[in-house]
C-alpha cells in the first residue's frame, strides 16, 4: 500500500482520478460488474479505500463515470463507422438494416460498455448522492441526444422524437441483450442439454436483429404526410 499524498493542485486531482477510472475498466476487462468492489479497487490502484473515497463517493459513481466517458466514446467510433460504411443511396429499409449491423457489431466490441449498460439502471444509479445521479443523468441524455441525431442522419424519415425512441430502444436493448446472451453457469448448462430453451442465440445476431426490427417497425408506419409519428396526435 502506498503511503497517501494528497492530491494539492486540479492537475494532480484529475491524474489520480483518471488512475482510479483506468483502475476500473481494466478490473472490468477482467470481470463483471457485479464482482468489481470498491476494497479490491482501492487495492489495485494501491491506495487506502477512505483515500480512494476522496474522489469518488462510492463504487458506483466511478462506473457511472466510466460509462458516461465510454458511452461518449463509443458514439465518436459510430459515426465514424457510418459515415465511412454505410452507404446513403439505399432505401429506407436497407440503411436500417445497415445501422443495426454496424451499432451490434460495435456493440459487440465494446464488452466493459455493454456491461455497465446492464446494470445501469438496476446497480450503478444506486448508493449515489443526487449530485453525483444529476451530473450523470444530464451526460446520458447528452449522450442519447447524439445517438439520436446519428439515427436521424442515416434515417431521415424519423422526426426527431423517433430519433430519441430508437436511440432510448437501442441502448435498452444493448443491456438486455447483453445479460440475456451471458447466463449464469447454470443456465449455461442447461442451454448447451437442451438448446430449445435458449431465448438468445448470441448477443451481436440478436442485438442486430432486434434493433433491426424496432427500426423497420418504426419506418412501416411512416405516412406519405412526412416523418414517422410514433405517437398519436
Amino acid at each position: 500500500m502506498q503511503t497517501f499524498q494528497r492530491a494539492r493542485s486540479a492537475e494532480q486531482r484529475e491524474a489520480r482520478r483518471e488512475t482510479i477510472l483506468g483502475t476500473a475498466h481494466q478490473m472490468l476487462t477482467e470481470m463483471p460488474v457485479s464482482q468489481v468492489t470498491m476494497n479490491g479497487l482501492a487495492r489495485r490502484v494501491g491506495l487506502a479505500k477512505s483515500n480512494v473515497m476522496r474522489y469518488f463517493e462510492s463504487r458506483e459513481a466511478v462506473l457511472l463515470d466510466l460509462l458516461s466517458r465510454m458511452s461518449a466514446e463509443w458514439l465518436v467510433e459510430a459515426t465514424a463507422q457510418v459515415e465511412q460504411h454505410l452507404p446513403r443511396d439505399g432505401n429506407a429499409s436497407e440503411r436500417a438494416h445497415a445501422l443495426a449491423r454496424i451499432f451490434a457489431a460495435l456493440f459487440t466490441e465494446h464488452r466493459v460498455l455493454c456491461d455497465l449498460l446492464s446494470a445501469e439502471t438496476s446497480v450503478l444509479e444506486h448508493n449515489v448522492s443526487e449530485e453525483v445521479a444529476l451530473r450523470y443523468k444530464r451526460g446520458a441524455l447528452a449522450a442519447l441526444d447524439g445517438l439520436a441525431a446519428l439515427i436521424v442522419d442515416v434515417l431521415p424519415e424519423f422526426d426527431a422524437e423517433s430519433g430519441h425512441d430508437a436511440a432510448f430502444t437501442t441502448i435498452v436493448l444493448v443491456g438486455a441483450m447483453w445479460t440475456h446472451s451471458h447466463p449464469s453457469a447454470a443456465m449455461a448448462a442447461v442451454y448447451r442439454d437442451e438448446p430449445a430453451l435458449a431465448t438468445v442465440e448470441g448477443f451481436t445476431e440478436s442485438l442486430g436483429h432486434m434493433v433491426c426490427t424496432y427500426l423497420t417497425g418504426l419506418l412501416a408506419i411512416a405516412t406519405d404526410d412526412g416523418p414517422v409519428a410514433t405517437k398519436p396526435a
